[in-house]
């Protein structure tokens, strides 16, 4: 049939097509009894009318799909056939289940190669989301296993199906829908002569699913980052550079955003208050205000409902030097996280010393991370956090040239992108000519995403103008990196070569 007499439309079943389903049924069911009766039907159609599925070509059914709701622990494990069926040839059905269950998929002879199976596969899978079910089961029949009984065992041959050695009409059709073979089942439907009463267990994760609980436990999918691109300049006080964070946590809040980053080193125009002869002198000065900023930044996060990001400041403990960034929850929680990698000109003019501790940071509004600057540039960070399922990196960053600020910017681009992640990168600009080693700055800040269909062409979420003080907002579905780890058009995570190399942190206590 010529594709262009097509007249396809995708519906739910009702109880007028049994005459025509009966027919479909008999046709492509011949070997193993044929169509349903029709108070199964019926009351399939009755329990969940949603879960029968059909498409018609003019008026004529051309292609079902059948489904009940289970429970997943149940059918998960072993089973055959007939545990679907209750007396009277009624179909299992549990209202409270928690998964569907795929019974049959059956498309009329003339209509195969039109890939109508996908489309019902594809309705299937977006009714189990809309749901907010935990999985698609299905029994599979392997009705060429027949043809290669002599040669392997049906483990063999589902093994040699998975690797495209062998054609399986319906394993083969399974596996390319994105469904894994869980077990092999033995018995699940004897009369079934082609598969040797063999069948495999398959299964389809909703990446989406959300188990049930307390409304104010669920999980925030849809995040607003707000970063601040900060003007360097010079302060006559802490409590006058605190005033203008204060400013900016206001701002951002008024926009209901879930997060406030700063950039690092931000409060860096305070080390003009001493003598700049000395520079290890001066970074230690600047520490002293360090638990002054944390505390009033925490009180901020807390009275202005938003987690803040503190950019990084200095820290002096133990007569070391640390650049480290602090993550004040709104709930009032404090946790740090120390730079990693130090650079060339901190540890020869500063004397700051490395961090020895990684970590990804659970809040209520996604699991994050925090790279200062340098780190960024350095992909193993980013891919332990990413096996940690990190959804958004914060790069807190200082920068003096156009070619630094995009050693910074290319780095995390490509973070996002080998890690399907969220990246918000922010910095600083302006002229600081009393402060050493900090008179000049170059920014644009930015949020960057997978490079995938779901997202900007140019995997850029927002970015700022250049060098001009600014704030910048940026609206995160952490539900499409669900999607993109599973069925983006690559996946950089799952198709990583654990084979043949692995990535580990060493104990440093």
């Amino acid at each position: 049939m010529a594709h262009e007499e097509l007249h396809l439309n995708l519906r739910n079943l009702t109880l007028e097509d049994y005459d025509q389903l009966k027919n479909l049924m008999d046709t492509v069911y011949e070997d193993i009894g044929g169509a349903w009766p029709k108070p199964t039907i019926e009351a399939l159609i009755n329990q969940f009318q949603d879960g029968q599925i059909c498409i018609e070509d003019s008026g004529e059914l051309i292609a079902v799909a059948l489904t009940v709701m289970v429970s997943y622990e149940r059918f998960s494990n072993p089973h055959t056939y007939d545990d679907l069926i209750l007396s009277n040839d009624k179909i299992w059905h549990n209202p409270h289940g928690d998964s569907l269950y795929g019974l049959d998929v059956f498309i009329h002879p003339e209509y195969r190669g039109y890939r109508l199976g996908r489309r019902l596969y594809e309705a299937r899978k977006e009714l189990c989301r809309s749901m907010n079910l935990r999985a698609i089961l299905a029994g599979g029949r392997i009705p060429n296993y027949h043809k290669y009984a002599d040669k392997f065992s049906p483990a063999e041959y589902i093994d040699q199906v998975s690797r495209k050695e062998i054609y399986d009409p319906i394993l083969t059709f399974q596996l390319s829908n994105d469904f894994q073979v869980m077990r092999l089942m033995h018995k699940y439907l004897p009369e079934d002569e082609k598969s040797l009463g063999h069948a495999t267990l398959l299964d389809w994760n909703n990446i989406l699913y959300t188990p049930p609980s307390s409304v104010l436990n669920v999980r925030k999918t849809q995040v607003r980052l707000g970063a601040v691109q900060w003007q360097m300049r010079e302060f006559t006080s802490v409590e006058e550079v605190l005033k203008q964070v204060e400013y900016f946590v206001d701002a951002l809040s008024d926009y209901k955003s879930d997060f406030a980053l700063f950039p690092e080193f931000f409060n860096a125009p305070l080390m003009g208050l001493t003598d700049q002869v000395d520079q290890t002198r001066a970074i230690r000065f600047l520490a002293s205000y360090t638990q002054q900023f944390r505390d009033a930044m925490s009180d901020m996060a807390v009275s202005y409902n938003i987690n803040i990001i503190t950019g990084s400041m200095p820290l002096l403990e133990n007569d070391r030097v640390y650049n480290v960034s602090y993550l004040c929850h709104r709930d009032g929680r404090v946790e740090e996280q120390r730079k990693i990698h130090i650079t060339p000109h901190e540890r020869r003019d500063w004397v700051i010393e490395g961090g020895n501790k990684f970590q990804v940071f659970e809040t209520d509004a996604g699991r994050v991370a925090i790279m200062i600057c340098y780190d960024i540039e350095f992909p193993e960070l980013g891919r332990i956090a990413a096996d940690q399922e990190v959804d958004i990196i914060f790069v807190p960053f200082w920068t003096d040239t156009k070619n630094s600020y995009l050693r910074v910017r290319h780095c995390a681009q490509a973070r996002a992108i080998e890690n399907e992640c969220y990246v918000a990168i922010t910095g600083s600009v302006g002229n600081l000519p009393k402060v050493e080693n900090l008179d000049v700055q170059y920014a644009q800040s930015s949020v960057f995403s997978p490079s995938d269909f779901a997202f900007p062409h140019d995997a850029i979420m927002a970015e700022t103008t250049p060098n001009s003080e600014m704030i910048m907002f940026s609206d995160l579905d952490l539900d499409k990196l669900k999607l993109v780890r599973s069925e983006g058009a690559v996946t950089n995570l799952k198709d990583r070569r654990a084979d043949l190399y692995e990535l580990f942190i060493k104990n440093t206590d």
